[in-house]
């Protein structure tokens, strides 16, 4: 084994000289993908809607076509999906990525490209372990398993042909090549599995008995399945299980309130953990740094960027600037246009650049996805700082939480409302509100503004949670699975008032 590990460590480092020349030239690989997807969407029906065929540079495609949401493209993916085809790309789509995202309750149907698979997402993953292996010479990861937490699909017929819908993890799995599918566990008919519950059981029992080497997963799914492994295995910690075990590549939510617990049930000092950046729509960042989590914007993946931002996000005519013009500390919403027909798509996601020498970024929050009720402008960068400041003063870790705001009343000012599952409640949940509320005022000068003399918001509401409560709110709602995360911000009441309906607080 010792053999592979070495053959494949140096096929994955030669990965390395290309990474770096899209570092060298960022706006001329740019450039190239931008003119190749124009060329290739020129045949389609938007590309003729849009004349494709006379677009000449950058500057005619952001005044003839339009920036698209999910909403402004689904007829034309809901037509996909019944079985027509060149309407957004020239390839066959057959692949559609199923993301509940953390905007909406509706599942949304990304198109799936073979180019996207190969050169994006196929891509993504194999640069994640360049990377890893660049960065960690000693590594023995291919001497083992890697464990990945799938997804699931479903096939539909359409006019005798076969479409599949299912989490972007299912369908990398599904058509993943041999070789590939020989180094993951758990075997496929588990992986692919759509009843949860019984998922990581089997999961858990499959492998508990290998020599798993990596771990790949969002963090609270891949929580649940270590400690159902602890439970069968009556082992108090995963080293126990897996004493190979070196690297967990993660994504899909902020990992910070998260860190100690696996540093707790993974107390390995050679145990290392990387972030990727990888959405149904497209895998955008990978870290490429041991000592930063900042992305390393990956651009030669068959997608073209374009920011807002955040400032302008509202305008009826946004301001849009292109790679070439972003600045260090500035919030942006991340627009792309891909190889699987996605045209001026706003994904959704607000991002920072931390560095544009190589151009690296940190995922802050969401357009959709904050509390602005009262002028202070809450986004989850903001929430997941507080609460790991709170949880350290504290000692305790958190589970889960979602918040939303308490409006103002005759009697009260406004609030905010946060339902949190700790996994141990703190001794003295007061004084776990005040230290976070202390933190929130540090971090945004708007909600310290808003929080002068509870004039217009008092101290935030914090309700313990029983637990399980958001486990069991995923379960009714038909949500459990890796691609459905709990919102952790909402501008309205709807989901913290689904929640206290169906569960009673502990608290």
């Amino acid at each position: 084994m010792a053999i592979i590990n070495t053959l494949v460590s140096w096929l994955m480092n030669k990965r390395i000289h290309q990474i770096e020349l899209f570092i060298k030239y960022p706006h001329d690989v740019q450039a190239e993908w931008f003119n190749r997807l124009i060329y290739m969407g020129k045949t389609t029906e938007w590309g003729k809607k849009y004349d494709f065929k006379s677009i000449k540079d950058v500057r005619q495609f952001n005044e003839r076509v339009p920036i698209s949401t999910y909403e402004d493209l689904k007829p034309y993916i809901d037509r996909l999906r019944n079985g027509e085809q060149n309407i957004l790309w020239p390839e066959e789509i057959k692949w559609f990525a199923k993301s509940s995202g953390t905007t909406s309750s509706k599942s949304k149907f990304i198109p799936v490209s073979n180019s996207s698979l190969d050169e994006c997402h196929f891509k993504g993953g194999k640069d994640m372990l360049s990377l890893y292996v660049h960065n960690h010479p000693e590594t023995m990861i291919f001497d083992g398993k890697g464990l990945v937490m799938g997804g699931s699909h479903s096939i539909s017929e359409v006019n005798n042909e076969s479409y599949y819908d299912g989490d972007l993890s299912a369908i990398i799995i599904q058509n993943l090549p041999f070789w590939a599918q020989f180094m993951k566990t758990p075997n496929l008919s588990i992986a692919l599995m759509d009843e949860w519950e019984e998922k990581i059981d089997l999961m858990a029992r499959e492998t508990m008995h290998h020599d798993v080497t990596s771990i790949s997963g969002v963090p609270s799914w891949t929580m649940v399945l270590i400690k159902k492994v602890l439970e069968l295995t009556g082992k108090e910690n995963l080293c126990e299980v897996w004493p190979n075990l070196e690297v967990f590549f993660h994504g899909g939510v902020n990992f910070d309130p998260y860190r100690l617990q696996f540093k707790q049930l993974i107390p390995s000092p050679t145990m290392n953990y990387m972030e990727t950046y990888n959405a149904s729509e497209g895998f955008f960042g990978i870290q490429d740094q041991i000592t930063s989590g900042d992305l390393l914007l990956m651009l030669d993946y068959g997608i073209f960027y374009e920011f807002i931002p955040v400032e302008n996000l509202n305008d009826q005519q946004p301001k849009v600037v292109q790679l070439d013009r972003v600045e260090i500390n500035h919030s942006y919403a991340l627009i792309i246009s891909t190889n699987a027909g996605l045209w001026r798509y706003l994904i959704g996601d607000i991002v920072i650049f931390t560095s544009i020498n190589p151009y690296r970024i940190k995922i802050t929050g969401r357009t959709k996805n904050f509390i602005n009720a009262f002028g202070e402008e809450l986004i989850v960068d903001n929430a997941e700082k507080a609460l790991a400041i709170a949880c350290s003063k504290c000692q305790v870790n958190i589970v889960e939480y979602t918040a939303a705001p308490l409006y103002l009343s005759e009697k009260d000012s406004g609030a905010h409302e946060w339902l949190i599952e700790f996994e141990t409640p703190p001794p003295n949940i007061d004084y776990f509100a005040e230290t976070f509320d202390n933190a929130l005022k540090s971090l945004n000068s708007d909600y310290e503004a808003k929080r002068y003399h509870n004039m217009i918001l008092r101290p935030p509401v914090i309700r313990q949670m029983e637990s399980g409560t958001f486990y069991k709110w995923l379960k009714i709602n038909g949500k459990l699975g890796g691609q459905h995360k709990v919102p952790r911000l909402s501008n309205n009441r709807d989901i913290v008032e689904q929640i206290l309906s169906a569960i009673n607080p502990a608290k």
